[in-house]
């Protein structure tokens, strides 16, 4: 007897930014010169995020109720996480897990050491 093989299409990794966290974008387009803001949202099935002022879009849209005149209306989009580093003190770091003095698993900076909240 034959048996269905499950389908996974994608694996989630474990995404090192929270939301609320201040980020750097390190490539892709960067826009006026500004290249952090604040993670607005996290997409963990496509390991993307939503941050404010990165990666503006500009999307044609039809008169509605909610746009009565229509036109382009410029927005942010999801950016991969890959292209993100969280700031800590105003620098780019890398982010690291290890236990706390309770024996929790935390996010920590591995330039200076300290714990990330």
């Amino acid at each position: 007897m034959k048996t269905k093989a499950s389908k996974q299409s994608h694996i989630t990794k474990k995404v090192h930014i929270k939301k609320g966290d201040f980020v750097k974008q390190i490539s892709g387009k960067i826009i006026d010169g500004k290249d952090t803001g604040k993670v607005l949202r996290i997409y963990p099935k496509t390991y993307r995020a939503l941050v404010e002022g990165l990666n503006i879009i500009s999307r044609h849209s039809k008169p509605s109720a909610a746009y009565p005149e229509g036109g382009i209306i410029k927005k942010e989009a999801p950016i991969h996480i890959s292209n993100l580093m969280v700031l800590e003190n105003g620098t780019a770091t890398r982010v690291g897990r290890k236990e706390n003095e309770k024996g929790k698993l935390q996010r920590y900076s591995v330039k200076s050491g300290e714990f990330i909240s």
